[in-house]
This record gives C-alpha cells, structure tokens and sequence, in this order.
C-alpha cells in the first residue's frame, strides 16, 4: 500500500512542479513579442479598407507607394531592434542617414572618385563610427543614450559643415550622372523583375500608362532594390536572432549582462557589433535615398532614430532590453508606412502622422509593461 501511494506521489509531481508546469496556448501567444504588432497591423489595414479602399491605395502603384516607405522604415528598424534587445540605443541613426549621403556625394560628385569607391568609403567611415560609439559606451559605462545623443549632434554639424565648406549649399546634385555604368551602384538604386511586372502589365494585372511616352508600360515596372535590402535584412536578423548562437548572445546581453559574462558571452563584442550593424542599416538607407533623388542633402534622416525606436517599440521589444523580436520591427515599421501613405490616401492632414506616433508609442509601452509583468511575475 505504501509502494501505491508512493507511486500516486510521483505521478502527481510533475503537476506540482513548476519547471514542468503546463502554459496555456493563450498564455503563450500572449507573451509573443509580435502579438502588439500584429493586431495593430489588421487593425490598420481594416480601417484604410473603409476609409481609403477606392482611391487607389491598394492598387499596384499603391501598395508600391507605402510599401517602398515601410521598407525605408524596416531598413533602419530591424538594425535597431537587434541593439535594442542587446540593451542599447542609438540615436545617430538620423544623423548617419544624412552623413552617408553627404559623404558618397562629396566623393563621387564633388572629388570625382568612382561611384563604388565613394560607396565603399561610406560605409567603412559608418562602421568606424558606429564601433566607435559601442566602444565609448563599454570603456565609459555611460548610457548609450548620452553616447550616441551626442554623436547625433557631431554628425548633424559635421555633414553641414562639409557639404558648406566644398560646394556652398546643404544639396549636392548630379549622383545620378556619377552612377552611370558603375558596377556597385544598382545595388541600391536598381529594380529587379522588370521582365516580369511588363508581362504583368501586357496580361492587364496591373494597369499600364494610357498615354505619353510611356504609353503601354506598366506603372510599376519593378521591384526597389530598398525593397529588396528591407527583405534580406529582415530574414537575416530573425534567423540570425532565433537560430543561431550569436542570437542567444544578444538576448543574453540584453537581459543580464553581468551574468552573460559569468557564463562566457563575449557582452562587449555583441555590444559593439550592434552598433555597428546599426550605422550599416543607416548607411544602406542613405546609399538608396541618394540613388533614387540623385542627390544628397544635409538634413536627410531628421528624426529617423526615433522612428526606428518606435517601430521596435510597436513590434514588443522591451526598452530595458532582452526581449523583442525582428518580425515584430518589421510589422511595426508596416504598420508606420502603411498609416503615413494612408492619410494622404484618405485625404486626412499630414500632420496627424505625428500624432499617430505618439498615441502608437505610448499603447505600445503600456501594452510591453503589461507583457513583462507576466513574463516576470510583477505587480
């Protein structure tokens, strides 16, 4: 008899034990950092289905229209939300934007060097930047927020100063002529499936031009390559931060940097390789918006960083660090293009985008509160 109760207590102990302990399919989905995200994104495009559903937004040249402004926002977002849930900020994003421009222009334009040097330049000057401020931020242990605030300000004064200094205005033109028939340059100011979207066109998917000299053509006639780089950095930070051991290092980072340390995280490197990959992402972006404007300005990517912060936000990152996801940056940076190109769809006053942000901010911090208190267990 003693042997059955015995054998009744350990069956019941791993009921009883809260390492074994079953979580709900709710619960679970409740605790995904993408949930926020994800409602708000159908949320969104309920509403522009109703408000603006007949003035073309979902057409082919629509959706191309917010798409291409949702990838400018996943460009930067996804490369922010991997330093955020390294525990880190980076608020010279906007300012590198400008710099990388100014700086490709500068060289291509104004010294004549070839257009994939001027490239090249830019993003080694980017990356020294960006490890620069992640190895401040280590030596110092000030706040990245203090670091990077002030390289915000550097480089902001640095790209007028230059841009003044060599050509006597804040707005370098004739990219576009210093491109032409360079190998590098494509890269980030072609199209790809051109073939296809003609095709497309001639079937009558998509609509063509009725008159003019492009008579016949389709209005979209291909595929951004902002798009494209949009894409790839979202599919490479999710499977570098979900499947791999570098991933596990950010989270780690993040979470507790002490005890990472105690268990082996090399904190330091992942921290600065963060910031690093952050002035990459801006200098991707900058290398696009020369490409396709053909021109270079000194105030580009004003306010950048803090777009790139609340798309991160939207999409469940914590701002204390540790928690986030990718997918969840790049919904959030969907649902920013989508809500900005829909207003004026919708004929609704631009400014209100702004408000938009700071609503969208302020649930999506109260929402994350609310999400870690159950991952934690606070009050």
């Amino acid at each position: 008899m003693s042997q059955g109760i015995e054998a009744n207590n350990m069956a019941a102990q791993p009921g009883e034990d809260e390492r074994v302990k079953r979580v709900s399919k709710l619960r679970k989905a409740m605790v995904r950092p993408e949930l926020g995200a994800i409602c708000g994104a159908i949320a969104v495009f309920i509403y522009f289905a109703f408000a603006a559903g007949d003035t073309g937004m979902f057409s082919a040249e629509g959706v191309m229209n917010w798409g291409v402004v949702s990838a400018q926002f996943a460009i930067i977002a996804v490369g922010a939300c991997l330093l955020m849930i390294a525990g880190e900020f980076d608020l010279s994003v906007g300012s590198m934007i400008g710099f990388s421009g100014i700086v490709i222009a500068l060289l291509s334009v104004h010294y004549g060097w070839p257009m994939w040097a001027s490239i090249l330049m830019a993003f080694a000057v980017a990356l020294a930047i960006g490890a620069l401020n992640g190895y401040i931020v280590i030596t110092t242990r000030l706040p990245s927020f203090i670091v990077t605030l002030a390289s915000l300000y550097i480089l902001r004064g640095l790209t007028i100063y230059f841009s003044i200094a060599t050509t006597r205005q804040t707005i370098i033109g004739g990219v576009r002529e210093a491109a032409e028939g360079d190998w590098l340059a494509p890269l980030f100011g072609g199209k790809i499936l051109k073939g296809l979207f003609t095709w497309l066109g001639e079937a009558g998917v998509i609509q063509t031009y009725a008159g003019g000299v492009r008579a016949g053509q389709p209005v979209v006639d291909g595929i951004p390559m902002l798009m494209v780089w949009a894409l790839a950095f979202i599919i490479f930070g999710h499977i570098l931060l979900t499947k791999t051991q570098f991933g596990n290092w950010i989270f780690a980072s993040g979470g507790d940097a002490q005890a990472a340390r105690n268990v082996g995280v090399p904190v330091n490197r992942v921290k600065i390789l963060m910031f690093m990959l952050t002035a990459f992402c801006a200098t991707v972006f900058a290398t696009c918006q020369v490409m396709e404007f053909g021109s270079a300005a000194a105030d580009r990517g004003l306010l950048k960083e803090f777009e790139a912060i609340i798309a991160v936000v939207i999409g469940g990152a914590l701002l204390t660090g540790g928690y986030g996801s990718v997918i969840g940056a790049a919904l959030g940076a969907l649902i920013f293009g989508v809500v900005q190109q829909g207003l004026f769809f919708a004929g609704v006053e631009s400014s209100l985008f702004r408000v938009f942000l700071g609503i969208i901010l302020l649930l999506a911090v109260v929402l994350n509160t609310y999400i870690r208190r159950l991952i934690t267990g606070e009050r």
